[in-house]
């Protein structure tokens, strides 16, 4: 039997830019990206705390310490500057496989620099 578990997540994340004429995705400073072991083009699932908004695309990589958390495209319509977004990310497993997991959960401050970590101690999405 295969499972979907939560594989990672970025914890408030701040929308630092919505561009509606993109071709699409969700831009994230590569740190964030590395920290939370999210790959360009790999696809995420995003929920606004702002306005309760939940809507699906794909990461790219924004520079480096950049700070950025770009909605892009048509998914502009669903968060503006300065919202606050859970970004996740799943994976399906063996059974076997899900007992051992332990997801990367990444929690960011407003300039979106991560705040702290945790590996396994999961507060829902």
């Amino acid at each position: 039997m295969k499972l979907t578990l939560l594989k990672s997540k970025l914890h408030r994340a701040t929308v630092t830019h919505a561009e509606l004429d993109y071709e699409g995705s969700c831009a994230i400073d590569q740190d964030l990206l590395d920290a939370a072991n999210i790959l360009p083009f790999e696809q995420l699932h995003i929920y606004n705390v702002a306005n309760g908004e939940r809507f699906t695309t794909y990461a790219i990589a924004a520079p480096r310490s950049s700070g950025t958390i770009g909605v892009n495209g048509a998914a502009a319509h669903k968060a503006k500057e300065g919202d606050l977004l859970i970004i996740c990310t799943y994976a399906e497993f063996q059974a076997n496989e899900a007992v051992h997991f332990k997801p990367a959960l990444i929690y960011l401050n407003q300039d979106n620099a991560i705040t702290h970590t945790s590996h396994g101690h999961l507060g829902g999405c």
